[in-house]
Parts: structure tokens; sequence; C-alpha cells
């Protein structure tokens, strides 16, 4: 009680001092204690206390039901965040979040929504195991706008311009040439540690009012205790604007009720690419999803996007960390447990491993999205069962991915606003507009 209108963060000789007047004014009510509780009183109560305690304490292994715990970073009355961590490691399924900035009555505190947790958390399900489909709730709008928000500073910095291409093949300013209908696939270039998304689903969102489902690692899905002690993480608003583990079940459930669906063929290989390998796509030779998209009828888009260039420069790459003594067997033995992909694939596709790249940032340049023409499987469903017919078609969109990046490449060249210093000094002399211009496609 004494420590609830102290700043922590003052130098300690301030802390000590004003500690020191919190306690010499509880003093007074102090000496009234004993006329409300009797002495014997408070001692049987504290032994009670002390007891069940003990008890409850001694029963929590034997609890198997998923418990998920809140602790705050500024509890003058409990120590949460330690009782968390002991929590943790009696309790056999607990996740943990950590919001580091409210105090104990952390429900009645402003910026924290519980319905908000359980999603992230995934704790949220109609039956006996979560189904990332069938339980998936959307963002509300307030999710929305605090991931605007959070976003806002990258958003402004990459300022990102999309492109889409119309059935006559025109290329237009915008999403005009994506269906709103599903199902449809997304098809595209994974850029270094995914970089695109943000941009890429907060467009949606923004222009068609589709959340569009991401087919990500199942180890993004797989928190560990370090990782989950974080307040509000990133993956877990991956998961609140509906990131998907990536199995064939769950690419099934999502063409099945008519979503719209971000594939990555490149995968992990591909965000994590090493140096020189910028643009590069790094897609198995079966076709995974053609044939899966014929039989619900789906639209493929196949879509470029560059700039992942334009704001850092790839110093650190997975053959560089794996030169250095020790680095080399944290990164071995942190891979070793880790939920492999492709296990049949041979070669470097099937260099999975995942690891954090080292970069060094530059002056960001733009973040440029094309979304090629529309590719329709609707009425090809026996002609794509041949495996030879969904080759020729996965070949094919795998080159519109290629043309696509090269095309940006190529134009933002005449992009007079590509750096961003640019954009800020049009910003400041022009009248206020949502879209920064751009070269003409």
């Amino acid at each position: 009680m004494a420590m609830v209108n102290i700043e922590t963060k003052l130098p300690p000789a301030l802390v000590l001092g004003q500690l020191s007047g919190s306690l010499t004014a509880l003093l007074p009510r102090l000496s009234g204690l004993a006329d409300i509780i009797p002495k014997d009183t408070l001692l049987w109560k504290l032994n009670l206390l002390k007891s069940a305690a003990s008890y409850t304490n001694s029963r929590l292994h034997a609890i198997t039901a998923e418990v998920l715990v809140l602790a705050s970073g500024k509890d003058q009355m409990l120590p949460s965040g330690d009782e968390a961590r002991r929590l943790s490691r009696s309790l056999q399924y607990c996740e943990i979040r950590y919001f580091e900035d409210n105090g104990h009555a952390i429900l009645l505190e402003g910026g924290v929504n519980l319905l908000t947790v359980i999603k992230g958390t995934c704790t949220y399900r109609r039956s006996r195991r979560h189904d990332f489909v069938t339980d998936f709730l959307p963002p509300s709008m307030s999710e929305f706008n605090q991931a605007l928000e959070r976003n806002g500073l990258f958003r402004f910095a990459t300022s990102p311009v999309m492109f889409s291409t119309l059935e006559d093949g025109k290329i237009v300013r915008g999403l005009a040439g994506v269906p709103n209908e599903g199902p449809v696939i997304l098809v595209g270039y994974h850029m270094l540690l995914g970089f695109e998304l943000a941009p890429l689903v907060e467009e949606f969102l923004k222009e068609k009012n589709v959340l569009v489902r991401g087919i990500a690692h199942p180890e993004l899905f797989k928190l560990s205790a370090e990782s989950s002690y974080v307040e509000s993480a990133f993956l877990d608003l991956l998961k609140i604007f509906g990131a998907t583990p990536a199995t064939a079940g769950n690419l099934f459930k999502l063409l099945s009720t008519k979503s719209h669906i971000l594939l990555y063929p490149g995968g992990a290989r591909e965000a994590l690419h090493r140096k020189g390998e910028t643009y590069k796509l790094f897609w198995p030779d079966q076709p995974e999803f053609v044939r899966m998209a014929a039989r619900f009828g789906a639209t493929i888009v196949p879509f470029g996007t560059v700039g992942e260039d334009d704001i850092a420069e790839l110093i650190l790459d997975y053959n560089d960390l794996m030169r250095i003594p020790v680095v080399n067997d944290y990164l071995r033995k942190r891979n070793e447990g880790l939920v492999r992909l492709r296990t049949e694939i041979d070669g470097e596709l099937a260099n999975q491993d995942l690891y954090l790249p080292g970069l060094l940032p530059k002056i960001p340049g733009r973040f440029y999205y094309l979304f090629g023409k529309p590719i329709q499987t609707k009425g090809r469903e026996s002609i794509l069962k041949d495996r030879e017919n969904a080759k020729e078609l996965y070949l094919q969109v795998k080159s519109e991915v290629e043309r696509n990046i090269a095309y940006l490449i190529r134009k933002r060249e005449e992009d007079p606003y590509r750096g961003i210093i640019e954009r800020i000094l049009y910003q400041v002399t022009s009248v206020p507009t949502h879209n920064t211009p751009t070269f003409k496609p």
C-alpha cells in the first residue's frame, strides 16, 4: 500500500524518501487495526490462509484444464509477474500474457481487452480442441484500429502501393482486379521476415472489407514460455487476424468456407533467404495447391512484391551465423525440436531451419505490390486432375509471380516518391491525401 503512489523509475534516494513518508502517514491507521480485528482473529485468519494456500499449491500439478494467466507489471498489491512464472511451472497447460504498464485491477483498466487476449492465445473453442477455421472470430473494429496504430510508423516509412490487374489485362492502382467473392488463393513471393504481410492485410480490409487468411508455419503457433511472456505479442496479432497453420486440412477447410487465402509456396526458406537471394523464388517442384484449388473452383491470383532491399540490408544470414562458434550449436539445438515441413524434399529447399538474420536499416524506400490477372480453375476440375496439367498451371503461376516482381523492380525507378524524404516533402506541401502518388502503371 505504501508503494501505490510512488514512481519506481525515480532515483533510489527519492524512492526511499517517498516510501518513508508513506509509511509514516499509515501509522495512525495501523493503531486502530486492533479495534477492528482482534489479534487472535487475525492470527487465525492468517493460519487459515496459509493452510489453504499450501493445499492449493500441492494440487496445482493435477489441473489438466487450459489456464490463461494475465500478469501486471505495475501491480503494487501482489507480485503478479513472479506468481505468473510460478504458475507456469506448476500447471500443465498454462499460457501467460504480461502487461507491463498495467496495475492490479488489469481488467478494469484501459487498453486491455479480455476477448482480444483470448483470441490471440487460441483459448476460445467450440469443441475439445481449438480449430483455426471453425473457431475463428474475425477481428473487431477496435482490434483493427489498434493494429493500424501499432503499424503506423512502419506504414508511414514504407508507404505501400498496391496495383492489380483487371480481366482485360490493364494494371490499375488499388485492388479492383482481385475478386470480391471467394474462394481466392493469393500466391506470391515472401519478403524477408514477412515484411509485406501487415500492409497487405490492412489494405484488403480497408479497401475490400476482406480478411485475408494467411497460411503460416506451424512453429509460429507453438509459443515457448519465453516468447509468450510478452505484452500483446506479434504472434498473437497474427492469430487475431486469421493466420492458420500450414496443413492440408486447414487449406481444405478455408477453401470450403470460400475464404481469401494468402499462400507462400516458398515458405520459411524464402522468408529467411540468404545474401544474394533477394526476390528469388524457392518453390518446390510439385504443384501442392493447384489440384485442391481446382476441386473447389478457386480463383488463383499470383502476386509479386518488392521493397525489402529499400528498408534494410542483410548483413548476417544463416550461412554467416553457422560459421560462428557457439552460435551454430545454439541454432542446431534450437531447430532440432521444431516442426518440419516438406521433409520428403531434398536439396536446398529442404533447408527450412529458422533463425533471426542480422539487418542494417536503411533510409526507407517504398513497398510495391502487383496482383496479376486472376486465373480461374472453376470448370477445369477434370483437366487439373491430371498431374501434368496441374504442373503446367503451377509453373504458369510461378512465372506470373516472377514477371510481377520484375515489373515492379523496373517501374519503381520511375516513382518520384520512392524515397521517404520526397514523400514527406510532398505531404507537407500538398493537400492532405490518403495516397501519395507513384509511377503510372
